[in-house]
């Protein structure tokens, strides 16, 4: 881009060169000097621009090189440049300007204009003479020397005008060649490895007074922007004299890439300057990394109407909006893009929809909607996407039959779910993610033998660096009752996993102890279980979203709700009050109030809507009305997890209460099947 600038620049004053030679209002042909640098008489071509145009010899010099670094000779400009005196220029120049303005009062108010402060013809030429002498050091691979000379461009201006550079004072030659010299310095800086003095040049480019014009300005910030970004270099805080009291100043790289680009947006919108799409995306990435998409989309919002089109708005914003765990809003944009009206084949926001729903048993139907049009339209050139929407159609279906009318209804969904999912992958045989979740699909169904080979299918592709494989593979070792190997596995994972990451895992070694008869081990573990959740929870920063916490935690009051039934089994009851469990004794209203106070931080946690439902089937032997709301609870459970043993047990003893002994037996038989093959959680806690 700046040697582009340059070439501009050099081509916008090529027609003035090569007709004449203009200075001081004099004029010379050019094909009279040009002769005599063919004939190498260089003296004699400085010699007569000095008489011809009553120039010094080191502006006569700044000429001579321009003409020849037009005329691609770089080593004889370069032989001219080195002949210049600049400091002795400086110090001329210096000598002209007057001293720095004092404020004005009713004492010193002049009574006469100021007067033009430089001499505006020689500085344009001789600094323009080193800004071309650093451009031909860049062509010719020198760019340590060209950085020194650009940067002495910059210094030589800084002397020349101490109050910074106005409108009133440079012409147009001059400020073209400051603008230049600006934004080429961090570019050589860059290219000769100096970065720390890339970002100085970054930050001296916009900090200091150099009149740049918008566009000029908005290049340098976005180039900066994207140094901080992508190069990996760590930048050194911004000195003290260059903050001011009372502002922002960033922390870190990405905080201040974030800042430059959405001041670059707010440019971009008041009209100031013209619009680059790349910096909405480069904001996107920034942005992404500090999970603040939410951000991204009131950029996206406030951006004038006609930079994009209303569909590409609407699936950006879904897309952020997605990121930012609120997936109603997304959906509804979607749906909006893919009206008939709009655009319904746009493959990309098919599959963005179909996942999105996927997520919701309300909306998994409507998924796989949309998943089956994306494999429609997966072709030609998109045929590789048609695994994509395999998989999404996949488990939509699976998500789908979590919410059947029947059991004949969810036996079919999870048998084209399974169907689904194993088409994928033919397409994305390599694809990690995607044999994680045919395992699951798997261990749903109590398929143990495939859920155990797709499990360690999916640790070896991933080289055991994700936990939830092997959370994975020990529940599915529990399902078979192969407690101690799942305790193997788990501590194996725990060796592998930094301490603030072990939550979950904590969680299942625990259980595991419990089923294993270890009630003591099994308190210690959960005792330093909740003291990482409590401290996760005082930790986590400003900047992290909820969904994000509720991911990389445990809940909390699982861990209560487990110590409490593992002290009650052990007769401790003052421990188990502690907990606020009061099951055990028989204490229905506290035990109750319990429940339902874990159901409003969690309404869909099947542990507690079983533990209700259980509460209230006891109550039922002696006051009939609590059995249809238990039924209704215990069913609810069942619609989220049809394989919990325990819903489908307390489920048959408000049947049987209720003297239906018929549905009573088909519940626990069910849960008598299942408890064969019952994991110590449920599959669907690691998804």
């Amino acid at each position: 881009m700046l040697e582009n600038q340059s070439k501009e620049l050099s081509e916008n004053r090529e027609d003035e060169i090569t007709r004449q030679l203009c200075a001081n209002g004099l004029f010379m042909k050019t094909t009279e000097v040009e002769a005599k640098l063919d004939e190498g008489n260089i003296q004699e071509a400085e010699s007569s621009l000095r008489e011809g145009l009553s120039l010094n010899s080191e502006e006569a010099r700044a000429l001579l090189g321009r003409l020849e670094y037009q005329r691609g000779n770089l080593e004889g400009a370069l032989r001219l440049f080195e002949g210049i005196d600049l400091q002795a220029e400086i110090q001329r120049l210096q000598a002209s300007a007057p001293p720095p303005e004092k404020p004005v009062t009713k004492k010193n108010r002049p009574r006469e204009p100021q007067q033009q402060p430089v001499p505006q013809h020689a500085a344009s030429l001789v600094l323009e003479a080193i800004y071309l002498k650093a451009k031909s050091l860049q062509k010719l691979g020198r760019t340590t020397e060209a950085a020194r000379e650009c940067k002495s461009v910059l210094d030589s201006v800084e002397k020349i005008f101490q109050q910074g550079i106005s409108d009133a004072q440079v012409d147009t030659r001059l400020q073209e060649t400051v603008s230049h010299a600006v934004e080429l310095l961090p570019a050589l800086f860059k290219d000769s490895g100096d970065y720390q003095e890339a970002i100085s040049a970054y930050r001296r480019a916009l900090l200091s007074q150099w009149n740049l014009d918008n566009d000029s300005c908005a290049r340098i910030q976005k180039d900066f922007a994207v140094f901080l970004l992508h190069s990996g270099v760590e930048a050194s805080p911004p000195s003290l004299a260059s903050q001011v009291e009372g502002s922002y100043t960033p922390r870190n790289n990405l905080e201040e890439a974030i800042l430059l680009l959405m001041i670059l947006i707010k440019k971009f919108n008041s009209g100031k300057a013209k619009w680059d799409p790349s910096v909405i995306e480069h904001l996107t990435f920034a942005l992404s990394l500090c999970s603040q998409t939410s951000v991204v989309a009131k950029q996206l919002e406030e951006v004038m109407p006609g930079v994009f089109t209303r569909v590409e708005r609407w699936n950006s914003l879904a897309l952020c909006y997605s990121a930012a765990g609120q997936t109603s809003a997304a959906v509804n944009l979607l749906r909006k893009s893919l009206h008939k009206h709009e655009q319904p084949d746009d493959l990309v926001a098919l599959l963005l929809a179909a996942k999105l729903c996927s997520e919701e048993p309300s909306l998994a139907a409507e998924g796989a909607g949309y998943a089956e049009r994306g494999v429609k339209n997966a072709q030609g050139m998109d045929e590789h996407l048609k695994g994509v929407g395999l998989r999404m159609l996949g488990l939509c279906l699976g998500k789908q039959a979590k919410v059947p009318t029947s059991d004949f209804e969810r036996s079919r969904l999870q048998s084209e779910s399974l169907k689904a999912l194993d088409g994928a992958i033919a397409f994305e045989h390599n694809n990690p993610d995607l044999i994680f979740e045919l395992g699951v699909q798997y261990a749903e169904q109590r398929n143990l033998k495939a859920a155990s080979r797709y499990a360690k299918e999916f640790i070896d592709a991933t080289g055991g660096s994700v936990l939830k494989g092997w959370r994975f593979l020990a529940l599915v070792l529990s399902a078979q009752q192969r407690f101690s190997e799942a305790e193997v596995v788990t501590d194996a994972a725990l060796d592998e996993t930094a301490k603030w990451d072990q939550g979950p895992l904590l969680r299942l070694k625990a259980k595991l102890k419990i089923s294993q008869s270890n009630p003591t081990e099994a308190v210690e573990t959960y005792r330093y279980l909740l003291a990482l959740v409590q401290a996760q929870r005082k930790s986590f920063g400003p900047l992290r979203t909820l969904s994000q916490m509720e991911q990389d935690r445990v809940n909390e009051f699982e861990v209560w709700h487990g110590l409490a039934y593992l002290y009650s089994s052990l007769s401790h009851w003052n421990d188990v009050e502690v907990c606020r469990m009061w099951e055990g004794r028989k204490e229905f209203k506290p035990a109750l109030a319990a429940f339902l106070d874990g159901l409003l931080l969690d309404e869909s946690s099947v542990p507690c809507k079983v533990a209700v439902g259980a509460l209230l089937c006891e109550r039922g032997k002696e006051y009939q009305p609590t059995l249809p709301v238990a039924r209704s609870l215990l069913s609810d459970a069942l619609r989220i997890d049809p394989t919990n043993r325990k819903a489908w047990y307390y489920l048959g003893m408000v049947h049987k209460h209720d003297g239906r002994i018929a549905d009573a037996t088909d519940c626990f038989q069910a849960a008598s099947m299942l408890e064969e093959s019952d994991p110590i959680e449920s599959f669907s806690t690691i998804l």
